[in-house]
């Protein structure tokens, strides 16, 4: 690249959503022959592939301007800034602000003290995507202290985006032709805490349907069930532009585990809400996220977690072997082999894509709604991929039948 503004990102779709808001601050302040290093922190490994890009983008680009940000900037700013191919490192904080992509801001570090923002993120609301999917980021931080996670250290205490600047961005998204709007954040079943009457995500996902009658599709992303609240699975019974797709931050099924976790639910406790979610909503899909291999994890704590895959009937798997990140109190438990941790998240895996197979079939003969992402290629109101006969017009709802399953796609009559 000899000119222009490239922005390398690791991680969450936050990150990708913050990315491309960094892209336009840069573009806005004129920046030119720029790499701009989003990172994440979540993994060692995830760091060691952010220096290696960091590396790697001076070698291939050596007269540009290297800016590296994101969750590991954030929480070591001063080993990136120690690094000779990096010209200035900026935190999470300063990276949403225009002002930070100044042509005449040359400050090497500019990190502040993530730990003591408090103020409403309504600056996040902007939403980010394609027509057909617009993701809208109404929460940022986390207050709680996995034993695994570094990220609060890297995002902050919980902070979240008002109502009514969440119901404008929808409604700018809509009229641009967006067909479904997707609710996202780093502990997003924390929504409202920090807002006067604390509201909470069920009642911004119930307000926001009703404020913006003509959006076609709501959706939510992960949740954790230790904190989803009575009026969220109200909503999903009596609302049907509220997708049937729900994914669960499960992290293991055995409950000395999720203790050694410390997460704020039991096995029981997972079963039980998936039991509820059904209730309210009987054609409900719902996905998880685990982690394979944590420290102390035996083979009978394992079978525990493959066990809970069908007990819940989950149908969408994020699967993660164990990865120790120094600085979290995991780090410092007995571990379970690597090659062990891998080996376990290839078994959770095949049984999620068992029980994704399963699900697919039972679609087959079905009349589905969805809406068309990129070609021929839909998904449905529980996020399955659907092929189409032919291309259709991004964004728009289209009904169709299902006449057979290829792999993880389903391929319309």
């Amino acid at each position: 690249m000899t000119a222009g503004i490239e922005v390398i990102t690791f991680g969450c779709r936050l990150n990708a959503y913050e990315s491309e808001v960094m892209k336009r601050h840069a573009q806005a302040a004129g920046l030119n022959h720029t790499v701009i290093v989003n990172t994440c922190a979540v993994t060692a490994e995830a760091v060691r592939q952010a220096r290696k890009a960091i590396r790697r983008a001076r070698r291939e680009q050596p007269g540009a301007r290297i800016l590296v940000t994101g969750c590991a900037a954030q929480i070591e700013p001063e080993r990136f800034a120690r690094m000779a191919e990096v010209d200035q490192v900026i935190g999470n904080i300063e990276k949403m602000d225009a002002a930070s992509f100044s042509i005449g801001n040359t400050e090497k570090v500019r990190v502040a003290d993530i730990m003591a923002v408090r103020e409403t993120a309504g600056h996040l609301a902007e939403g980010f995507g394609s027509r057909a999917r617009a993701y809208v980021q109404v929460q940022n931080g986390c207050d709680h202290r996995c034993t695994f996670c570094i990220i609060p250290y890297g995002r902050g205490p919980s902070r979240s985006v008002p109502l009514g600047a969440v119901v404008a961005e929808v409604r700018r998204l809509v009229e641009a032709g967006c067909g479904e709007v997707v609710l996202t954040g780093v502990d997003l079943t924390s929504y409202g805490d920090d807002l006067p009457g604390r509201p909470s995500l069920g009642q911004l996902s119930r307000r926001l349907l009703k404020a913006v009658p003509e959006l076609p599709r709501l959706r939510i992303s992960s949740i954790d069930a230790a904190e989803a609240d009575d009026d969220l699975i109200a909503t999903l019974s009596e609302e049907p532009r509220l997708m049937p797709h729900l994914h669960l931050s499960l992290q293991a099924g055995n409950d000395l585990i999720l203790k050694r976790m410390k997460r704020r639910h039991s096995r029981a406790d997972a079963v039980r809400f998936a039991a509820r979610l059904r209730a309210a909503r009987p054609d409900i899909v719902l996905g998880a996220d685990f982690i394979a291999g944590f420290p102390t994890e035996d083979e009978a704590a394992f079978q525990d977690t493959l066990a809970l895959v069908d007990e819940v009937g989950l149908t969408y798997l994020h699967v993660f072997p164990f990865s120790a990140r120094p600085g979290t109190p995991a780090a410092k438990m007995p571990q379970v082999a690597p090659m062990v941790a891998r080996e376990r998240a290839d078994r959770l895996r095949a049984r999620g894509e068992q029980g994704l197979h399963r699900f697919l079939d039972s679609r087959l003969g079905l009349r589905e709604s969805a809406v068309v992402e990129n070609g021929d290629l839909a998904r449905t109101e529980h996020f399955a991929a659907l092929r189409l006969p032919a291309p259709g017009i991004a964004g728009e709802i289209v009904k169709v039948t299902v006449g057979a399953r290829a792999g993880a796609e389903l391929i319309a009559a």
